[in-house]
């Protein structure tokens, strides 16, 4: 059984933040915007190149794992997915934890919307509640979702994409969405070889660079903005003082660039900052949970030590 329910930010809310952020001195567009229907399917390809360890080591820990996670987490949850995107890593912690109700939480509702629906065709006994919502915004929960331990999945890194005082405050969110007895199983990239880092986000075949640069092609379409695509560049580098690989979009000469009715200016070399990607070690991201209220229960790693998953649990536990 299948649940929509739309909560997808306005338009507006789209243009406004558009226009501030490239206002800023250091111009930025959040990276929660690379997500419209092309950029979704951009990033899925990404996760299949060979460069990107990130998504293949996760499947291949979950793979591995599921049934230590799933005795870790217990019997009769609601699992609560944020950033669910094409829903290939749940389908294994669905078979290992088999929840009582399933709810994906994504910003791109048409890729949402197929995504849950080939979900609830494979998985017939299981209850989705799908909501299109943005998880860095306010949260919108249906009724009907009360009654049952509450578990968090968060997979992919994406915690790395915000700075340590977001990345607290978005987990303090999670903590008390899943309240006292509740927890969390999260992905997280581990601070490793540079090298290794800054192929995965310049790939051979330049669908990162595609990817990125498809955030222009969206405020070109949803702004009436005019960005010459060719006149940016795709930049991505580890920045070793952050332990985080920044991707931006420089302007390769001075122009303006109309957005919506309004002019911005670019000097040559000038970017629009669109993503980080911290990295941590283990140490680094429990001191980063235990300030959220989360105390680590689990963590898993590949041989290599890549990637981990974390299990933890609400303090009130």
């Amino acid at each position: 059984m299948i649940h929509f329910h739309d909560f997808h930010p306005a338009l507006s809310d789209f243009q406004a933040d558009i226009l501030a952020g490239l206002k800023t001195e250091q111009k930025t567009i959040a990276p929660k915007y690379f997500y419209d229907a092309r950029g979704s399917m951009l990033f899925d390809r990404i996760c299949q190149l060979p460069e990107y360890y990130l998504t293949r080591t996760e499947i291949a820990l979950l793979k591995q794992y599921g049934a230590h996670i799933a005795d870790a987490i217990g019997p009769d949850t609601i699992l609560f997915e944020l950033g669910s995107g094409s829903s290939r890593k749940i389908r294994l912690l669905l078979d290992a934890l088999r929840p009582s109700a399933y709810v994906p939480m994504d910003i791109s509702k048409n890729h949402l919307f197929r995504s849950a629906n080939a979900l609830a065709k494979d998985y017939p006994w299981l209850e989705i509640h799908a909501l299109c919502v943005d998880y860095a915004g306010a949260w919108n929960l249906p009724s009907g979702l009360n009654g049952k331990r509450r578990i968090a999945f968060f997979p992919g890194s994406s915690i790395g994409n915000l700075a340590s005082e977001e990345a607290v405050a978005l987990l303090k969110r999670i903590a008390r969405l899943v309240g006292d007895d509740g927890g969390l199983l999260i992905g997280v990239d581990l601070v490793k070889d540079i090298g290794v880092l800054e192929a995965a986000y310049n790939d051979s075949q330049k669908v990162t660079e595609a990817f990125n640069k498809n955030l222009l092609v969206r405020v070109n379409r949803e702004m009436n903005a005019n960005f010459k695509i060719d006149r940016f560049e795709h930049r991505a580098f580890y920045n070793r003082d952050l332990d985080r690989i920044e991707m931006h979009l420089a302007s390769e000469l001075e122009q303006f660039i109309r957005v919506a009715d309004e002019l911005i200016h670019f000097n040559t070399g000038e970017t629009i900052h669109t993503e980080n990607s911290h990295k941590y070690s283990l140490a680094g991201f429990h001191r980063l949970a235990l300030c959220a209220g989360f105390h680590p229960a689990k963590v898993w790693t590949d041989p290599d030590d890549l990637f981990s998953i974390h299990y933890l649990q609400t303090q009130g536990e």
